[in-house]
């Protein structure tokens, strides 16, 4: 690769130790904007499996898409995808209950007052259908319909649809590997057998190969995994558990036979100690159990896991361990930890992928110089450790908020002390329905509102600005937006039938 007259302040050699969907998405970014002027390695062995879970996204995911310029429909034929509008939830606040998470905004803007607030009123007093009904991705969902949003049409429901995907994550990792090995990545194959460091100042030297190759870099980027080969066992930052407050510590997947309805969300589905996450492609189904080894043997949670699925199971189930938390540090001298070797959050509300791609966009925005800033690194962790921490918030909410009776880990989750940060969110919203999103953090009003509703944990009022309208011009709103929707919904395309138009993927 010609790297031409390259800027002395840029690191020269960026080195990526690990493959799988956070290697890949890392390579093929940093390949698209360093645009050949830094030399790109990836390093990764084929002995070496990839968790291969994080299936589902979040919308967010789109515009990683574009910053590659990927094509939208080749993306979805090449990894076996669908289309996601949001996750249901079955059981999660009493048995027999369910409710969704659907993705983009709830009804529509009136005046200075959020549309939930006019719906709580009515809800209170009893004239207001479930909150679920006024977003048109949940409606649409259910119905198994979808479209993308419209770009000639103004002031309609159809510009509020938010999507994301379900796709194969091995095919994904793939995929982008073709995009980063065309724009100059090298990628070395085999496993790293000894880490060197400079003794002045404990960054990482080099790579020692157990083949006897050494590579050596500037900027190394650990996408190891649960092991953290760098950024923990070479530089030893340390690791924050959070087990205390999200208990889950194993997960068994396994992948079955699709059913002919391709549903347009993911479930998760509460079980007795944890949840069963259901993830709908185009050739097969994804299933998994996250679970907590102390309520439940892995035996189990694997027979609970394959009584509850779809169809025939097309592979053995496969076991993971981990520890929810995160490390100390994601970029401790010149490695910076992306994926799992960063932390792990459970994968309730697909976040995982999510985070890989907010962490090389971090990293783009703090790229370091050749002597590298202690101000900047210092910046980078503050703003990883605000982001993961407020989606760990909204992940302990749905546990937290649960009614459950029959089992001791249900009970003990709706027991528990929870974050103070969380607390605040909690009693914010139990006096008058309001939510405050700080700074950058990922969740928005409309996902808070819908998973307190969808739980019970119901405000004691609303906005007193409410009060401003009347009951019948608030009755009549929330109908016409409730109609609206519909009307909107019932001319939308089947979901399976939008992809046999647009991006069906070969069959096998």
């Amino acid at each position: 690769m010609n790297l031409g007259s390259a800027p002395t302040n840029l690191p020269k050699r960026v080195v990526i130790v690990g493959g799988g969907t956070a290697g890949w998405m890392t390579a093929a970014a940093l390949s698209k904007v360093l645009r050949g002027k830094v030399g790109i390695t990836l390093i990764e062995s084929d002995e070496i499996g990839t968790v291969g879970v994080g299936e589902a996204t979040i919308p967010m995911i789109q515009l990683f898409n574009r910053v590659l310029e990927l094509d939208e429909d080749d993306f979805i034929r090449e990894t076996q995808g669908s289309f996601k509008l949001g996750i249901e939830f079955v059981n999660w606040g009493r048995l027999g209950t369910r409710f969704m998470h659907a993705f983009g905004r709830l009804g529509q803007d009136l005046w200075t007052v959020p549309f939930h607030q006019y719906w709580l009123k009515m809800h209170q007093a009893g004239r207001a259908p479930d909150i679920g009904e006024f977003a048109i991705t949940r409606v649409a969902a259910y119905r198994n319909k979808f479209m993308r949003p419209p770009r000639d049409l103004q002031n309609s429901p159809l510009n509020d649809i938010a999507y994301a995907f379900h796709f194969d994550a091995g095919l994904y990792a793939r995929y982008l590997r073709r995009h980063a090995e065309a724009r100059g990545v090298v990628r070395v194959e085999g496993k790293v057998a000894e880490v060197s460091l400079q003794p002045d100042n404990g960054h990482v030297n080099a790579l020692l190969m157990q083949g006897g190759q050494r590579l050596a870099g500037d900027l190394f980027i650990d996408c190891s995994g649960f092991r953290g080969l760098l950024i923990e066992q070479a530089l030893k930052v340390g690791y924050e558990d959070w087990t205390h407050w999200l208990p889950c510590d194993r997960a068994v997947a396994v992948p079955c036979a699709s059913v002919p309805a391709l549903t347009p969300y993911t479930r998760s589905t509460a079980r007795t100690a944890g949840w069963q996450w259901r993830i709908p492609l185009q050739h097969r189904t994804g299933n998994g159990h996250v679970f907590c080894s102390r309520h439940i043997s892995e035996d189990e949670a694997t027979a609970m896991l394959l009584g509850n699925l779809d169809g025939e199971a097309l592979a053995e189930p496969r076991t993971l361990r981990f520890t929810t938390g995160m490390r100390k540090k994601a970029w401790q001298g010149n490695v910076v930890a992306i994926g799992l070797s960063s932390g792990f959050l459970e994968p309730l509300e697909s976040t995982s992928i999510h985070l890989i791609q907010t962490a090389i966009a971090r990293l783009i925005d703090f790229f370091p110089a050749a002597g590298f800033s202690a101000v900047d690194i210092d910046e980078f962790n503050r703003q990883t450790r605000f982001e993961i921490e407020r989606i760990r918030d909204f992940i302990i909410l749905h546990y937290h908020l649960n009614q459950r009776t029959d089992t001791p880990f249900w009970i003990d989750c709706r027991n528990m002390t929870v974050p103070a940060s969380l607390q605040a969110k909690l009693d914010l919203y139990r006096s008058h329905g309001r939510v405050v999103r700080e700074n950058n953090e990922l969740f928005a009003e409309a996902a808070w509102v819908q998973v307190m509703q969808g739980q019970h944990h119901e405000p004691q009022s609303y906005h007193p600005l409410v009060d401003s309208l009347g009951e019948a011009e608030i009755v009549d709103y929330l109908n016409e937006v409730h109609g609206l929707i519909g009307r909107c919904v019932e001319a939308m395309p089947d979901h399976a039938e939008f992809i046999a138009r647009h991006c069906q993927a070969p069959r096998p």
